[in-house]
């Protein structure tokens, strides 16, 4: 069950310090500039909705003019977002329900066994991306946060045999930008964001996922969190050591033919 919306109409509160990391990841990589249109994809989770409402200030006190606007993808699972409506109403954030049939295109079209998680990306990513051009944005704001980057290098190392993460801003082959102004926030940030003011989230009932009939649950994904986990449990400074060594790469230090210095 969704929880009640707190019937208060003032801006929610969010700290100085993710302000702050925010602002200086804007500036560092330029991800929102004067005149941007940016859409933002609001799952109605608690990285989404933090993000909304970052954007939503920042239009307000930011020392330069852009557009955007929150669009949830709809899956076809039969939710309910009128609370999440409600809510962008409340927070002045301008927001959009796009409907889809992505849950069922996963039934009929993903291989059994194989991951819900990335087919359901890419398919939201593509619902997305052609709202976006349809109603001519030229950024996707997508509210991953460090320790989404953090799971997805261990899960490219484990899994995939690659060294891969996720960039503060990426061109898509289509033209768009894709931006992540969240990217070095940690994700208990957005935890406490939520929890601190009894801001509602989507139920996990929403993820494609996490259907009963689903064949593949993220455990793979689940294995990593625990183990980033139990490596920040043993030094405390870990996250913050690998958000550093993100930014600095040495590609020549290993064996891709593409980046030998010979």
């Amino acid at each position: 069950m969704t929880q009640a919306i707190t019937p208060k109409t003032q801006k929610y509160e969010i700290s100085k310090k993710i302000l702050s990391t925010v602002g200086k990841t804007n500036a560092e990589y330029g991800l929102i500039q004067e005149g941007d249109k940016v859409l933002l994809g609001l799952s109605g989770g608690k990285d989404s909705i933090l993000l909304a409402c970052i954007l939503e200030r920042m239009q307000r006190h930011a020392p330069f003019n852009f557009e955007f606007k929150a669009v949830t993808i709809h899956y076809g699972l039969g939710e309910k977002f009128d609370w999440l409506t409600q809510l962008c109403q409340r927070q002045g954030i301008p927001h959009e329900i796009a409907y889809t049939t992505i849950a069922d295109t996963i039934k009929e079209k993903r291989r059994e066994g194989s991951s819900y998680c990335s087919f359901c990306s890419r398919m939201r990513r593509g619902s997305l991306y052609s709202k976006a051009l349809e109603l001519g944005y030229n950024k996707v704001a997508i509210a991953h946060h460090l320790d989404d980057a953090a799971e997805s290098f261990f899960m490219n190392l484990t899994y995939n045999g690659s060294l891969r993460s996720m960039s503060p801003i990426y061109r898509a082959e289509n033209g768009l930008h894709v931006i992540r102004p969240l990217i070095h926030i940690r994700e208990r940030q957005t935890i406490d964001f939520v929890k601190s003011q009894n801001i509602p989230t989507a139920p996990d009932c929403n993820c494609p996922a996490k259907q009963p009939d689903s064949d593949k649950p993220p455990i793979a994904r689940l294995a990593t969190k625990n183990f980033l986990a139990q490596m920040e449990a043993s030094n405390p400074e870990f996250f913050k050591s690998l958000k550093n060594a993100f930014c600095n790469l040495h590609a020549e230090s290993f064996s891709d033919k593409n980046h030998l210095h010979l």
